[in-house]
């Protein structure tokens, strides 16, 4: 993967670098600013990802995003962030962003979200679609984990997988499906999914 990490925090910058390096992503470039971004972009892309740190220079809130996309220098654009307001990660997806990754993940949950959205799909922590979330019947059925779980088994990953990002045990998904099955009345992981998702769940 090639992934250009564009944040004006040099400790926040440097550290997500090092998680990415230690994962075995070597192809990590760094930037400061949005510009910079653009033009590391323009010399050296294109790259499978850009992460985009909402509030640093140049950004001016999702107008950046924008811009990025627009330039094409990589084939998917997240934001991330530490105190974006609550709505900026759906606003950010439906601008065409591939994802919204909070400072706040473990690193081994960013270095999953990282592979996930170079692969392609699109990530978005249940946390951050609260209001799409929360408004839902479907989901004021659920607690905020089995939601979590059930974002994980409509995204069609292994319990292995789930529980890599939650960073939970296999064991603990594998109950969390159980309880779920039975509170949507889903006959098994799959029928659960298609539940969600017929519900505008996700």
């Amino acid at each position: 993967m090639r992934i250009l990490i564009a944040d004006d925090h040099g400790l926040v910058r440097d550290t997500l670098a090092a998680y990415l390096k230690n994962a075995g992503e070597k192809d990590v470039h760094l930037a400061s600013t949005l510009q910079e971004a653009l033009d590391i972009g323009q010399a050296e892309g294109p790259f499978d990802l850009l992460l985009l740190d909402y509030n640093m220079p140049g950004m001016l809130g999702l107008t950046g995003l924008e811009q990025a996309i627009d330039a094409g220098v990589a084939k998917g654009v997240a934001i991330l962030s530490g105190n974006a307001p609550p709505n900026v990660a759906q606003d950010a997806i439906e601008q065409g962003a591939i994802g919204y990754l909070p400072k706040t993940m473990t690193a081994q949950s960013l270095v999953n979200a990282v592979r996930f959205m170079a692969a392609g799909e699109t990530y978005v922590p249940v946390s951050h679609l609260a209001g799409q979330v929360d408004d839902n019947p479907l989901a004021q059925q659920l607690s905020r984990r089995e939601a979590e779980v059930l974002n994980g088994l409509c995204r069609g990953l292994a319990n292995k997988e789930i529980a890599r990002e939650l960073n939970l045990q296999e064991v603990t998904i594998k109950l969390h499906v159980r309880t779920l099955c039975r509170k949507l009345d889903a006959k098994n992981r799959t029928h659960a999914a298609m539940i969600a998702k017929e519900a505008g769940l996700f």
